[in-house]
């Protein structure tokens, strides 16, 4: 049995008090590593203490993969827009392709407002809206847009990539094209039922010869909850190439409603298929920081990175603060191999 171990320093990124966009938030972290520089660049959720509750981007960068410093202060380094992605920008996954960095990330129309506090006026949505009106902007449906940037410091924002009728979140790019096609991970919330197949929300995957085209293509379901501390399943981080198949970290919501981890591998030429997936959890809410904040009982990763041999995930805890866990990781995949898939 393989877990991850939190970094006694944990939380390596906090709340900014009397900041205008990061004084109540910093969570739900991606991170990139450049083997060039030694430098972990990181992507991270942050709000304020406000009402409204909008959600940003901030910045950070780390020699060792533990200690950051922040280069977002002032301003945060994406804000939402007046379009799709209005009310928030969050949960960034960051991937490579030559010289550009792509960023797949969470959005919503609207601000969510308070939601830890499950009253209905925080909860915004527009109350003069119609049934004429189109189905995002009425529900204020989660989507997944695209970034595009080349420095972290200026960012094309390419648009919504996700069907704008379907709740879509924790949509991931995969860091390699496959068969010349990209390969995207991705949860859409409807997707269950008997015309479907799974009962509760699962993990898609599809493939596309553009990184904004996947409404017209066809979707493989890829995994479903299937263990006792799974219930709803998502993608986490971009899976890592191993020579045994993509590492895939994803997250787990149980019926007690804490957020765990999970690890499979899929196939290196035919990432729809799943070759080995570990019958227990990686990690579990434990610590303080993880049970005690604005959702209580929540690792969400949304990056990983690989420093020396070791895997480094970096999660939000209880959608508060970023930890870091880390193990080692051919110890990962080996005991992956020991647990072959039996969907």
């Amino acid at each position: 049995m393989i877990q991850l171990q939190r970094f006694a320093g944990n939380p390596v990124l906090s709340p900014v008090q009397d900041s205008w966009w990061q004084s109540e938030v910093t969570a739900n972290p991606g991170a990139w590593y450049d083997e060039a520089t030694g430098t972990v660049t990181m992507l991270y959720r942050a709000s304020a203490a406000d009402v409204e509750h909008k959600v940003y981007l901030g910045l950070a960068t780390s020699r060792d993969g533990f200690h950051f410093e922040r280069l977002s202060i002032d301003q945060p380094a994406v804000a939402p827009s007046d379009g799709f992605d209005a009310g928030c920008v969050e949960d960034p996954r960051i991937v490579k392709f030559g010289d550009w960095y792509f960023i797949v990330y969470a959005s919503r129309p609207y601000p969510a407002g308070r939601y830890w506090l499950k009253t209905p006026h925080e909860q915004w949505k527009p109350p003069y809206a119609t049934a004429d009106w189109p189905m995002s902007l009425r529900e204020s449906l989660s989507s997944s847009g695209l970034l595009l940037t080349r420095d972290f410091k200026t960012f094309k924002r390419a648009g919504r990539i996700t069907d704008p009728t379907i709740d879509d979140r924790d949509a991931i790019l995969f860091p390699d094209k496959i068969g010349g096609k990209f390969v995207l991970l991705h949860r859409p919330m409807s997707w269950t039922g008997p015309q479907y197949g799974p009962s509760n929300p699962a993990m898609w995957l599809a493939y596309s010869d553009d990184a904004m085209k996947w409404t017209e293509v066809k979707h493989h379901l890829l995994a479903e909850a299937r263990y006792d501390w799974e219930r709803k399943v998502g993608g986490s981080t971009p899976p890592l190439r191993t020579p045994h198949g993509w590492l895939t970290i994803y997250h787990a919501v149980g019926p007690d409603l804490h957020y765990r981890l999970g690890a499979m591998l899929l196939d290196l030429e035919r990432p729809h298929i799943v070759t080995h997936r570990l019958p227990y959890c990686l990690i579990q809410p434990e610590a303080d920081y993880e049970l005690n904040g604005y959702y209580q009982g929540c690792i969400f990763p949304c990056g990983n990175v690989v420093i020396n041999g070791t895997l480094f995930v970096y999660y939000g805890a209880a959608d508060k603060c970023v930890g870091v866990a880390t193990c080692k990781l051919d110890e990962l995949v080996d005991e992956l191999q020991r647990h072959p898939d039996q969907g």
